[in-house]
């Protein structure tokens, strides 16, 4: 099946590609579907509101089927900030934010000791149809966030989230490790599972 991701973040469309394709599904890009950019405001106070009205923009746009995923950083000792604001969380834009963003989550936790440094990633990927069926799902990996970055492999956040039960940060862990633990595989997993049962 071919689905349009409704996202311009090619970390994400090549991570969803990944995970997705394992499932049977052709993740296609804005521009590979022929859609030009655009910018879709995240403007909910979920990330399930800002998933269902990215996948439901694009779904319009294309008339074909179209899956989003709104994700990002939960801090607990930050009363569960970044949030939804994860990707604009430092106010910087382009190349340098996920550094940026980087930088200021450290400097706001740089005196919380170790066992107050928990947290979660979570995803939350919203599938729509132009027949009007929804299937959302949400997935969680819960961790600590380091004190300095470390690898540098993937994106955001990764260089300073340790999933519970490894030593290593996301960004340091082989992608197709990542790949089955992540907060973004737990939502895709339920998908399948979901659509398996449709």
């Amino acid at each position: 099946m071919e689905i349009i991701a409704a996202t311009q973040n090619t970390h994400k469309i090549k991570e969803l590609s990944e995970i997705m394709k394992a499932f049977g599904f052709h993740v296609l890009s804005l521009s590979a579907a022929g859609i030009p950019a655009i910018d879709i405001e995240e403007d909910g106070a979920t990330f399930e509101e800002n998933s269902l009205k990215k996948a439901m923009v694009i779904m319009r746009l294309s008339g074909k089927p179209a899956v989003a995923d709104d994700s990002g950083l939960e801090v607990d000792c930050l009363d569960g900030a970044p949030g939804v604001y994860s990707a604009r969380f430092s106010g910087s834009h382009g190349p340098d934010a996920d550094a940026e963003n980087n930088k200021k989550l450290l400097r706001l936790m740089e005196d919380v000791p170790a066992p107050q440094r928990t947290g979660r990633f979570v995803s939350v990927i919203t599938l729509v149809f132009p027949d009007g069926k929804i299937i959302a799902t949400r997935g969680v990996c819960e961790g600590t966030i380091c004190r300095e970055p470390h690898g540098a492999g993937g994106f955001g956040y990764d260089p300073l989230f340790i999933p519970n039960g490894y030593e290593k940060t996301f960004a340091e862990l082989p992608q197709e490790v990542k790949n089955l633990i992540s907060h973004r595989a737990k939502a895709i997993a339920e998908l399948k599972e979901r659509l398996n049962t449709c």
